[in-house]
């Protein structure tokens, strides 16, 4: 799956801006070119050679802050897909075949988690547990987990009456052996598609309660953090929110993209792609290949 991504301009596209944001989470504090907790005087500057997004209302280095701030960005949206993960699509597999009662609770708890506000929630968890971004971020993880719920849950029911799984429940194969021989390879793609989606929505999630001073205790810099400073001081730098929206707004973009791909390369469409190309190095033609809603 990973070669079919790439070799969509989409997929390549969308890899290398979400790889270019990974490292600056694990690099950005080394690479900032001062201290992004250090003020001065020199305060509302505009971009110089010393400062290239200038400072802002207390004289601190904005390209430095944008830098260091990467990193809670980056992993409270991590946390977010990853507990959604654990906590949807485990028991979407199972609740195919644990049993109608197992099957009708988490049906209904899925419901409830869908109608449940995960921001409202969030900002309860750290009022109640104090001002930490992760706790949030787990507990928002679980509120978004009906999402693969439903996607593990759909693709496990469209396998599990297949042939091949019904041949191996007959033969004695063991339920663990039949999840992860047979059901775990058709549920991987759109697993694969909500887990990029979901990233993008934690990076909107932290990004929201950073804004509003949630999570993490100033001054630590956040993206969310540093457009909500920035807001405050239009009129002397008006252009200073666009480069914090912007790498807000590239990376759930790239998630989003990066979903689409992996939804095109997947199922029908993936072989398609595989049998023109092999089709295309048969006759050594060099015609454009064409899949639908490939990008």
């Amino acid at each position: 799956m990973v070669r079919r991504v790439l070799s969509l301009t989409s997929g390549r596209i969308a890899v290398g801006i979400l790889v270019l944001i990974a490292l600056l989470a694990v690099c950005g504090p080394w690479l900032a070119p001062q201290d992004p907790l250090a003020t001065s005087d020199n305060t509302l500057a505009s971009a110089s050679g010393a400062h290239w997004l200038g400072t802002d209302y207390l004289g601190r280095d904005v390209f430095s802050r944008l830098l260091d701030g990467s990193r809670v960005s980056v992993l409270g949206s991590l946390e977010v897909a990853l507990m959604a993960l654990v906590v949807g699509a485990v028991p979407g597999i199972l609740s195919v075949y644990s049993g109608r009662v197992f099957e009708w609770l988490t049906l209904r708890l899925a419901d409830t988690l869908v109608a449940l506000p995960f921001l409202l929630f969030a900002i309860a968890v750290i009022a109640l547990l104090g001002n930490g971004i992760t706790q949030a971020m787990l507990v928002t993880g679980a509120l978004v987990s009906p999402l693969f719920y439903r996607v593990s849950r759909a693709a496990t029911l469209a396998v599990a009456r297949s042939p091949y799984v019904e041949a191996a429940i007959v033969s004695g194969a063991s339920m663990g052996w039949i999840v992860r021989r047979h059901v775990w390879v058709k549920v991987l793609p759109p697993i694969a598609v909500a887990l990029a989606q979901t990233i993008g929505v934690g990076f909107v999630i932290v990004s929201s309660l950073t804004f509003l001073g949630i999570g993490v205790q100033p001054p630590a810099p956040t993206w969310g953090g540093l457009l909500a400073s920035d807001l405050g001081y239009l009129s002397h730098q008006p252009w200073a929110p666009v480069a914090p929206a912007l790498l807000i707004m590239v990376t759930v973009w790239a998630c989003n993209l990066l979903a689409d791909a992996i939804r095109d390369v997947s199922g029908e469409a993936g072989r398609a792609l595989v049998n023109q190309r092999k089709a295309r190095a048969r006759t050594g033609t060099s015609a454009p290949v064409s899949v639908g809603g490939s990008r």
